[in-house]
């Protein structure tokens, strides 16, 4: 097995990675360097796309399986309890009141699909194989983390959950329904399909995604730097602590279950991601009260920045 530090080197020194830490660096450097935001917005919808259909058509390969249902269920366990747990260690090392630690703790359980493409990414140059259907996976663990977080705000008599709203929302979400439909539509067409597209979405792909990639390092360097009044050294610390202890949790359940190799990997990167897309959105409804400042900053500026340096190769380690 190669050793952690080799698998540090290897996976840092790809385009992917090093664009972002490119953008993130010229962030901290207050260069006006920047991405359009319709630029941005196209490579998003891109990303989700092909991502999404390249796991349909991977699950029309494999079919339907016990191993499917089971992953979905740890995911959703995951979801549902990683909250929880980032809580606690909020609570403990920090001095949040109950409303904000739920809020921020809502995001970790809940993924970020950047962080989850660009493993997979890895996974490929690395010629690793993995399960399509992890997708779906992603996809069932994007809402049980909020469910978890509002029920954390509301048992202390925070504010009031807005459920039949905020389900219509998570429904609605644009990720969530591009990469669910991309999903199916490349279940349904399977082989026949990924010929018909494969020149759109397999071999742009590595390319729009380094370009997407460094315009969150300049996201993600712009939060840090707007914010850093609102980081104590407790919340830098949980930053990093809450995702290690979401990836410790997928590791122990993906392997109970019989997940192996990269898919075992997937499920780590997903439980370790926080939210910065759907979970902000959902919490600026449910829980208006609290300070969108310090959960932006933990999952994009703090948690974002260490899973795509450090954590991905770590977890890449330890699973495969």
């Amino acid at each position: 097995m190669p050793s952690a530090l080799d698998i540090l080197t290897g996976n840092l020194l790809v385009p992917t990675i090093l664009f972002f830490v490119l953008g993130l660096i010229a962030a901290l450097a207050r260069s006006d360097l920047s991405i359009p935001a319709g630029a941005a917005k196209f490579m998003s919808i891109y990303l989700l796309l092909a991502i999404g259909f390249k796991g349909g058509v991977s699950l029309a390969a494999h079919g339907v399986s016990a191993d499917l249902f089971l992953a979905l269920l740890a995911g959703v366990a995951l979801s549902l309890a990683i909250p929880f747990v980032a809580f606690a260690l909020l609570r403990a090392m920090t001095r949040l009141d109950r409303l904000n630690a739920a809020a921020v703790a809502g995001h970790y359980g809940s993924i970020s699909i950047v962080t989850f493409v660009t493993a997979t990414s890895l996974l490929d140059v690395a010629g690793i194989a993995h399960d399509g259907y992890m997708v779906a996976v992603a996809a069932a663990m994007e809402a049980p983390a909020i469910v978890s977080a509002l029920w954390l705000a509301h048992r202390g008599g925070g504010a009031a959950a807005r459920p039949i709203r905020l389900g219509r929302e998570l429904l609605a979400n644009g990720s969530i329904v591009l990469l669910v439909g991309a999903f199916a539509i490349g279940a349904l067409t399977g082989g026949r399909g990924m010929e018909m597209i494969a020149p759109f979405i397999v071999t742009p792909f590595t390319g729009i995604l380094c370009l997407f990639l460094l315009d969150m390092g300049v996201t993600a360097g712009r939060s840090l730097t707007g914010n850093r009044h609102l980081l104590t050294p407790g919340l830098l610390a949980a930053g990093v602590l809450i995702p290690l202890a979401g990836a410790a949790l997928a590791l122990g359940l993906g392997m109970l279950i019989g997940l192996s190799g990269g898919s075992l990997f997937l499920l780590t990167v997903l439980a370790a991601s926080a939210s910065y897309i759907a979970v902000p959105a959902a919490m600026r409804m449910a829980l208006p009260e609290a300070e969108p400042g310090i959960y932006l900053t933990m999952s994009l500026g703090v948690t974002f920045p260490f899973n795509l340096t450090l954590g991905l190769p770590l977890y890449l380690w330890l699973a495969i």
